[in-house]
């Protein structure tokens, strides 16, 4: 596996859960969303998750409600029942991981893998780390989850890594408030050493903006104005525009 270095992500947009149109028939992490961001050669982010009987689907909320309309989270249900349900009332299913990566290879930019945390986070690291091997684009992984960058940090050091994270208001009341101040802060870096920090745009911690200036990339997420945000980003994850497929920072 080829090891990537910050030159391979930087100056890209990524498309965020594929080129997507929530409200014209092209759902968010379906396989029309990769397609449209392959035609149009963008880098793309997408999120991955464990079924029941642990299968890589690619999938970003917590819970079924919002985009199936099904109580209860993806990993209660095994394949067989996800791919029976339907996105935003759309004919398009969850679909598997390596069915997105099946499309992506047909000319998508870099690919920033984001794994979301759950009962079973070994896993996903050690499933998606293995889909990935045989994956010919260029790839990289991020979570909000430390212990997830860890692992990979540990147990796959040559794949490119990335904290996401964002301001303490945003992580609601779900998480005690000292542990949000220290995921907003990025305060696990010490421990998982990303090679990118994705962080919502909007003010940084000065913390995180002095990691910038020691060579770790900022990637703001998730942006309307793409080329706007380009401009204190070393990347960028946009949504509902249609910016140049690379930009030059200065």
């Amino acid at each position: 596996m080829r090891q990537y270095t910050a030159s391979d992500f930087s100056g890209f947009y990524y498309a965020h859960r594929g080129l997507y149109d929530n409200h014209h028939g092209v759902p968010e992490n379906s396989l029309p969303a990769f397609r449209a961001a392959v035609e149009k050669g963008y880098g793309v982010e997408l999120d991955v998750q464990l079924s029941a009987d642990g299968q890589v689907v690619v999938f970003h909320d917590d819970t079924l409600d919002r985009i199936c309309g099904v109580h209860g989270k993806v990993i209660d249900y095994p394949l067989s029942d996800l791919q029976q349900m339907k996105l935003l009332d759309t004919e398009e299913t969850l679909p598997l991981f390596t069915d997105v990566l099946a499309v992506l290879r047909q000319g998508a930019g870099p690919l920033i893998v984001e794994l979301k945390t759950g009962p079973r986070n070994t896993e996903l690291c050690e499933k998606t780390r293995e889909l990935l091997r045989s994956y010919p684009g260029v790839f990289c992984i991020e979570s909000f989850d430390p212990r997830i960058v860890l692992w990979f940090r540990k147990n796959a050091p040559e794949i490119f890594r990335g904290q996401l994270s964002q301001p303490r208001e945003d992580y609601g009341t779900s998480l005690p408030a000292l542990y949000s101040r220290l995921l907003a802060d990025c305060r696990f870096s010490f421990l998982n050493k990303p090679d990118f920090i994705a962080y919502k745009i909007g003010a940084r911690p000065a913390r995180v903006l002095r990691k910038r200036g020691k060579g770790v990339l900022l990637v703001g997420w998730t942006s309307h104005d793409a080329v706007a945000d380009s401009k204190d980003n070393d990347s960028v994850i946009f949504e509902y525009c249609a910016p140049p497929l690379r930009y030059k920072k200065t």
